[in-house]
């Protein structure tokens, strides 16, 4: 009679996981770092308590049962959450390790995460990252509701519950058509946009509302706002611009990935310019017990700024006279 009140063990799912696995019970034996005689036992204690056979024994080879199939990808579930519990369990404590949900606006990831993701086997080997592409407005909702872990976005946010923390200020470069008077120029004032048509990214981009910042130190002739065309990505405004339907302005980081296209040539703010860059920062809730953690994410997000961006300078150094 079966015994329902019977409960398997992880140890007794895991025996009968490897079992099947390797198909010898040497080798499975061997793979838990146990004895023989300690598996079989294992494993019988297993279908005794469930009152089914999950592997038939021969001196030749061993046979998953169509029982054992079938209940094979269940007991592997099984210990797949309970790893990923104690993962969770492991990374709310501290020590970069376990999983972290990383939010990133769209005009950030595509430029840093490639040196990002580069660094984390070596600094946080045991971290395992996801990364969620988003509009600030939404990942600060996510982190909110719990769905994220941290974000890193363009500062200023609004909002309590909050910790933001200042990363780096990266520049913007001006994007204008092969053909304009201020290709290839250094040390432009602000006020070269006043007789712009500055094409912006839609709604809800923290970077549309960096560029309209700047707009506003200078008398622009030409609202962008009031613009009929934008588009949702850097990629497709930056192709506009090679189009000759107007000029737009890019963080230094996207220089290298975005602005080598035919059609469009580059110009830089002086120094002086202050108006003309941008601040990201990482944010992620007070009450998070993972502060240590999150410091040392923006440590690494600063450097892989400073490695994306070398490129980025170099092309500038070539083609701003």
């Amino acid at each position: 009679m079966v015994n329902r009140e019977y409960r398997p063990t992880l140890a007794q799912l895991r025996t009968f996981a490897t079992i099947a696995e390797h198909g010898h019970f040497g080798t499975a034996a061997a793979h838990l770092g146990i004895s023989q005689p300690s598996l079989s036992q294992a494993l019988a204690a297993l279908e005794n308590g469930l009152g089914v056979q999950l592997i038939e024994r021969s001196t030749r080879r061993v046979i998953v049962t169509p029982t054992g199939r079938a209940l094979l990808p269940l007991a592997q579930a099984t210990m797949e959450s309970l790893d990923n519990f104690v993962a969770h369990a492991r990374g709310a404590s501290g020590g970069m390790t376990g999983p972290m949900s990383i939010g990133m606006i769209p005009t950030i990831a595509p430029y840093l995460l490639p040196a990002l993701l580069g660094l984390f086997p070596h600094q946080a080997p045991d971290l395992t990252p996801r990364v969620v592409e988003d509009k600030t407005l939404h990942l600060v909702d996510q982190l909110r509701q719990g769905s994220i872990d941290v974000a890193v976005v363009g500062l200023p946010i609004e909002g309590g519950g909050l910790t933001k923390v200042p990363l780096y200020t990266e520049g913007f470069v001006l994007v204008v058509p092969e053909n304009h008077r201020l290709a290839g120029q250094h040390g432009i004032a602000a006020s070269e946009l006043a007789d712009l048509d500055v094409l912006l990214l839609d709604d809800g981009h923290c970077l549309r509302d960096q560029v309209l910042d700047l707009c506003r130190t200078v008398a622009m002739r030409n609202d962008p706002r009031h613009a009929l065309t934008r588009a949702a990505s850097l990629a497709t405004v930056i192709q506009l611009v090679g189009a000759g339907l107007g000029t737009t302005l890019v963080p230094v980081s996207a220089v290298a990935a975005e602005c080598q296209r035919p059609g469009i040539a580059l110009a830089t703010f002086a120094e002086g310019v202050t108006s003309a860059n941008r601040h990201v920062g990482l944010v992620y809730r007070t009450s998070s017990s993972r502060e240590g953690d999150y410091m040392a994410l923006g440590a690494m997000v600063s450097q892989a700024f400073e490695e994306s961006v070398q490129e980025s300078r170099e092309l500038l150094v070539e083609r701003v006279c």
